[in-house]
């Protein structure tokens, strides 16, 4: 059976199950008014509560209140978790042990308890960010302008990284700053500082801002020094770019 589910169970059959859930190296998931107690670079004790408590495969344990994001008691993977009873109480102890710290939870009242024997190979692939978007225009440079020819990416400055360096169809440089987010006025200050380095040597060079939004004084910043927006999204999925280097465009 690939999946078990018992709700209300007695505590000799919560422990049953739990003993086969951990022995099976399964996605255990416990719905229990519990407390905990935790000793290792820290001590803290946790009084009676409802809450959730999950056990992965890979020994991350984790107790969860009815609030916020985080669990409000954890161990890591590769911690190594057992059930036991003690004067007719029942208990999770997850142990870590470098370095040594010991999580150890009491079930006084259990609701539900599933255990599930996951299958999943994948791991999780981010788009979106400012490194997305510079593939997406290396790949596609006209979104920039017609005739626009990525030469370098992080190309160094004493000022910092910029994002793409480029020359446009006239051969002027240009400096494009890339924001996955509305862009504000510290991103145009960012461009400026790397437009000023290449002002003194270069003739006609060129600061372009991209970025999905910006605000309206920093708008205002760009017109007034100068400078150029262009409104790009980052891509929600990028299509492979597997040999496509900056080479394909010099």
């Amino acid at each position: 059976m690939k999946c078990r589910v018992s709700e209300n169970p007695s505590r000799s059959e919560a422990y049953r199950l739990l003993e086969e859930g951990i022995r099976k190296r399964s996605l255990i998931v416990i719905l229990a008014c519990c407390s905990a107690s935790y000793e290792g670079r820290a001590r803290s004790s946790l009084g009676a509560g409802e809450r959730l408590i999950v056990i992965k495969p890979d020994g991350t344990f984790m107790v969860h209140q009815d609030r916020k994001v985080d669990p409000v008691n954890w161990q890591p993977p590769r911690s190594r978790c057992r059930v036991y009873m003690k004067q007719k109480s029942l208990f999770l102890e997850s142990i870590r042990r470098s370095p040594e710290e010991r999580l150890e939870v009491e079930l006084h009242e259990v609701h539900l308890i599933s255990f599930y024997l996951p299958r999943d190979m994948h791991e999780l692939t981010v788009s979106g960010h400012e490194s997305d978007m510079g593939d997406m225009i290396i790949m596609h440079p006209h979104l920039i302008e017609p005739g626009f020819r990525p030469v370098a990416r992080e190309y160094a400055t004493s000022s910092g990284f910029i994002d793409i360096l480029g020359k446009d169809e006239n051969g002027s440089l240009m400096i494009i700053e890339l924001k996955s987010r509305k862009a504000g006025v510290s991103a145009v200050k960012q461009l400026r500082r790397y437009v000023d380095e290449f002002r003194d040597d270069q003739v006609g060079v060129r600061g372009i801002l991209v970025a999905p939004s910006i605000t309206h004084d920093a708008l205002e910043m760009l017109e007034d020094e100068g400078l150029e927006f262009r409104e790009i999204e980052p891509p929600r999925e990028l299509k492979s770019n597997r040999g496509v280097t900056l080479d394909n465009f010099l």
